[in-house]
């Protein structure tokens, strides 16, 4: 079998964490990245996809060797580990969904013209059909229609970037000078942009779970090097797509004043007006299907993924109870999920940006132990010798936990002083 069919038929995780990734963090604080700070934003766009990469992949290594999902290596790490990321599963549970159904809500509202309608009616319809699909698709359909969504993204997002570079950028205004970055508004914005990027890190015992599921529904565990080529193609993919989204927020926003609003209507009508206005009303379809396509489906795989990751915390921390294997315990884990983010949205008024920034806040602060924790994961006993990371991705993930952990003590620091 060829390398490119083995990489098709292995793909799943790698993908659903693609999809989970390109939502909020890409189409949302990519865009906006550009839009207000330029072409520099490339770099830290660059350098959190590069310093997080180890976090996530071993994951992937530590599930594929010890067959084992992640969150039973932090349980056999030893039980402060595991409440510590019961903990930010928590605060997880309360945010990152709220965040991604508001956002999606507004851009349906946008694109059906439902101004009349309430953002939270909208983001309750979501979570009724999400949750339903869910229920009654579960993983298999999951991934399969992901397969099309992803595909149908890339494409689109290939073709609007580069009519937006052969259009070239919006003219700046006479009075326009560059923003700071290194400055209070400059710094928050940093933090919010790398602790989404390419998504949360507690993601990484997404994947994890989602790679068991896959292994047991199709009866078939690929090889370490078959999963980490999985990975690495849908992790490549996420930090291209990333690196799109801003391109098109520099070259159609930066030096016009123009902001993105924080509330979810409105920034869904900005976002379609940004890409429209600038390449032609054709486009409108376009991008509408693909911007839409892409938030519920991001959806879809955080909901999916918080879900079974709550089920395994309490099946590791309650071991007479037998949760995550039962298909009736999943399906009052979507509806629970459901209920509790309709109620953060309903309370939050539609306002996404508080949303995102709690949410992308505690991601940023925890990046920095959830990697250790992952790395003690995969340099532990349950691993062999030569299944272990390599020194160069062992010094990389060092130089991210210091990264992130020095932004976070900068931050500290600013709030108290």
């Amino acid at each position: 079998m060829s390398k490119l069919k083995v990489l098709l038929k292995n793909l799943g995780p790698g993908l659903l964490f693609a999809s989970t990734a390109i939502g909020t963090s890409h189409l949302v604080l990519s865009t906006k990245a550009g839009a207000q700070y330029g072409w520099v934003m490339i770099f830290p766009i660059v350098l959190a996809n590069l310093f997080k990469y180890p976090f996530f992949e071993f994951g992937v290594r530590y599930t594929n060797v010890a067959g084992k999902t992640l969150i039973e290596g932090y349980r056999n790490r030893g039980k402060g580990y595991l409440w510590f990321y019961a903990l930010i599963t928590l605060v997880s549970t309360f945010t990152i969904l709220a965040a991604l159904y508001t956002v999606t809500a507004g851009l349906f509202s946008t694109l059906f013209d439902l101004s009349s309608v309430s953002t939270a009616y909208i983001a309750l319809g979501l979570f009724i059909g999400i949750s339903l699909i869910l229920i009654i698709g579960r993983y298999s359909f999951l991934e399969t229609s992901l397969k099309f969504v992803i595909a149908i993204l890339f494409t689109a997002l290939i073709i609007t970037t580069a009519l937006v570079i052969i259009k070239g950028p919006v003219a700046h205004v006479p009075d326009f000078s560059p923003p700071t970055v290194f400055n209070d508004a400059g710094i928050l914005f940093l933090i919010s942009l790398m602790g989404w990027m390419p998504t949360t890190v507690e993601a990484s015992s997404w994947v994890s779970l989602w790679s068991i599921t896959k292994w047991k529904d199709e009866k078939h565990k690929p090889s370490l090097r078959e999963s980490l080529q999985e990975f690495n193609f849908g992790y490549l993919s996420t930090a291209v797509l990333a690196v799109f989204f801003m391109i098109i927020g520099w070259f159609t926003l930066y030096g016009t004043h123009a902001e993105l609003s924080g509330n979810a209507v409105t920034f869904a009508d900005q976002i379609v007006r940004l890409f429209t206005v600038h390449i032609g009303p054709w486009a409108y379809l376009l991008i509408a299907v693909s911007a839409f396509a892409t938030l519920f489906s991001s959806c879809m795989s955080a909901h999916d993924a918080i879900t079974r990751v709550s089920l395994d915390i309490i099946d590791l921390l309650l071991p007479k109870y037998t949760l995550a294997g039962q298909r009736r315990f999943y399906a009052i884990g979507i509806i629970l999920l459901a209920i509790i983010n309709f109620t953060v949205v309903t309370a939050f008024s539609a306002n996404m940006g508080q949303l995102v920034a709690l949410a992308t806040f505690v991601s940023f602060v925890v990046a920095p132990i959830i990697g250790f924790m992952n790395l003690k994961n995969v340099m532990s006993s349950e691993l062999p010798p030569h299944q272990r990371p390599g020194r160069g991705l062992q010094g990389l993930t060092y130089a991210g936990i210091l990264f992130l952990s020095v932004f976070s003590i900068y931050y500290f620091w600013m709030v108290i002083f």
